[in-house]
């Protein structure tokens, strides 16, 4: 297996040999790298050869492929990521990188299915964020090697080009279904809920969630565009009356608790297609399943990554595995 987790000074190496490089770490290293061609994140969790691991002192590393006919390096704002699927190559794919409980977050999880070009070419991805036992409060950041800039409200985008004979293929690896539970729908989008339509019965979703004994180590499930995607809850507010969650849910969506994944790694071994592992060219997960499954010093079948606050697969996801492969075209 590839090398992926390195030390600032080999990867301030690769960034002066001119190698183009997606990279994820603590704001302290990712801080002290050299201006070039790359494009970073703050993240201290990541899966690696030797399996889960937190460090603040290493730096995991993706190395665009040396057939890449161009890579080029942007960043927008709030009102600029509209345009990524438009300015995104007719053969090749991009990879996104938003700081997490940003402006730019948000506004990406709520509107991007309206973008000009929604998912008509490929997009992965992943939200930064920060080490979960934080003290201070500190701000996820994005990155920008070539303007040797970090940001905490833009998303840093790579758009690769690859040659006429490759072609970049975006998928998902969810471990959760829904589960046999009450239909749950919402009326409103927003990434916070006060109150749910259980079975089309009004509700105070805190209220449910108590009377019910819900697990919300488990996440809501929803067939969107024919794809299983999860909302993961992030905060039960009592006070308030309040249910806080790290994706958005959408109003008229039919949701269900998911079903309890037994195995984790298991399930995930179970659902990864043949022989995909030694074929992907990045992945990544969510930090929610590196906590509750306990991936520590876990391996995940030859997979590597960063284990982040957010994956984007052409939209953002919660508690999946998002991964991107490069083929060759019969």
């Amino acid at each position: 297996m590839t090398e992926v987790i390195h030390r600032v000074d080999q990867v301030t190496a690769l960034i002066h040999q001119g190698k183009s490089l997606l990279l994820a770490g603590d704001e302290t290293v990712l801080s002290q790298l050299p201006p070039g061609n790359w494009i970073g994140g703050t993240i201290p969790y990541f899966v690696g050869q030797a399996g889960g691991v937190f460090t603040r002192e290493q730096i995991y590393v993706t190395q665009l492929p040396d057939f890449a006919v161009n890579a080029t390096v942007k960043s927008y704002d709030e009102s600029g990521i509209r345009q990524i699927y438009q300015d995104a190559p007719a053969n090749g794919f991009s990879v996104i990188i938003i700081p997490a409980h940003s402006g730019i977050h948000f506004s990406f999880a709520l509107n991007c299915h309206n973008y000009p070009g929604f998912a008509t070419r490929p997009l992965i991805g992943w939200v930064s964020g920060i080490s979960l036992d934080e003290l201070e409060p500190v701000s996820a950041k994005v990155f920008d090697g070539v303007a040797a800039a970090s940001y905490p409200n833009r998303a840093v985008v790579f758009h690769v080009e690859l040659p006429p004979h490759k072609i970049a293929d975006v998928q998902i690896v969810n471990f959760f279904q829904p589960g046999d539970g009450d239909t749950l729908t919402f009326t409103r989008d927003g990434f916070s809920a006060k109150t749910v339509l259980v079975n089309g019965q009004p509700a105070i979703f805190v209220d449910y969630l108590a009377r019910n004994q819900i697990d919300t180590k488990l996440p809501l499930v929803a067939d969107m565009y024919g794809a299983m995607i999860n909302t993961s809850f992030k905060a039960i507010n009592i006070a308030e009356q309040r249910v806080d969650f790290y994706a958005p849910v959408f109003a008229g969506v039919e949701y269900k608790i998911a079903r309890p994944v037994d195995n984790y790694l298991k399930n995930f071994e179970t659902l990864l297609p043949q022989n995909v592992s030694s074929r992907i060219f990045f992945a990544c997960n969510c930090v929610l399943n590196y906590v509750y499954a306990e991936l520590q010093g876990k391996k995940m079948a030859g997979i590597t990554g960063p284990m982040t606050f957010g994956e984007i697969a052409y939209q953002l996801l919660n508690q999946t595995m998002a991964y991107v492969t490069i083929e060759n075209l019969k």
